[in-house]
């Protein structure tokens, strides 16, 4: 698997060479430092933890900070693991940069949702609508049944969209664009990780069916007619 740390620009469009637009998010990968490598013999598993983003000392807790300084790495905002394929290859202090990904890379990224907060009632409230407002029938039942749904936060999720291709990789900028929308606002943190779908080639016998009930199958020669 490869993984990297980034921080989400924007959405923009990207014209291929059929001049076709391709609506993409631009994401700002890396570059990140390996600040903890962890192995089979010492943790029980092969992994490595990454850190994104120079932050000031101040900001950072002692903690965090001797956490950092036994690695030799500069402060960093963000510290991330991941199981990496190259993971044994590694060594504290290499750079991992945009240029991990490749063009047509299938990808899953997660982000953090806008949190746009706790909806408002629907009705019943008159002019404060802060409140719970209507919640059901008056005379009967006069209760409110168990399991009412009412407002609650929304937003402020983790959620994944997963295999996401990649259009574009800039290793001079480091910048990775990938088809479509991923979750969480401008400058949100963002963690791209190769994809776990399985992308299976189809040959080229596959339009003729071993299915009888199939017109392919009782018609193999005129399948393949139609296939060429």
């Amino acid at each position: 698997m490869k993984a990297i740390i980034g921080k989400k620009v924007g959405m923009s469009q990207i014209f291929d060479e059929n001049g076709k637009v391709i609506p993409v998010t631009v994401i700002e990968a890396g570059p990140c430092t390996v600040v903890q490598k962890k192995t089979a013999e010492k943790e029980g598993y092969a992994a490595v933890q990454l850190g994104f983003e120079d932050v000031p000392e101040r900001k950072l807790t002692k903690p965090e900070m001797g956490h950092l300084n036994k690695a030799g790495v500069a402060p960093k905002k963000y510290l991330r693991e991941f199981d990496l394929e190259n993971a044994a290859e590694l060594n504290i202090g290499d750079i991992i940069k945009a240029d991990t990904f490749h063009e047509g890379d299938f990808v899953d990224v997660t982000g953090t949702t806008k949190g746009p907060g706790r909806p408002p009632m629907s009705h019943g409230g008159g002019p404060v609508h802060r409140h719970a407002g209507s919640m059901g029938s008056t005379t009967d039942p006069s209760r409110i049944f168990k399991g009412k749904i009412g407002a609650g936060q929304m937003g402020c999720d983790q959620v994944t969209i997963q295999n996401l291709d990649i259009v574009k990789v800039d290793p001079e900028l480091n910048m990775i664009a990938v088809r479509g929308a991923i979750p969480g606002p401008k400058g949100g943190l963002v963690l791209i990780k190769s994809t776990v779908k399985t992308h299976r080639i189809k040959h080229a016998d596959a339009g003729i069916s071993n299915n009888p009930q199939k017109a392919s199958g009782r018609n193999p020669q005129k399948a393949s007619a139609r296939t060429k």
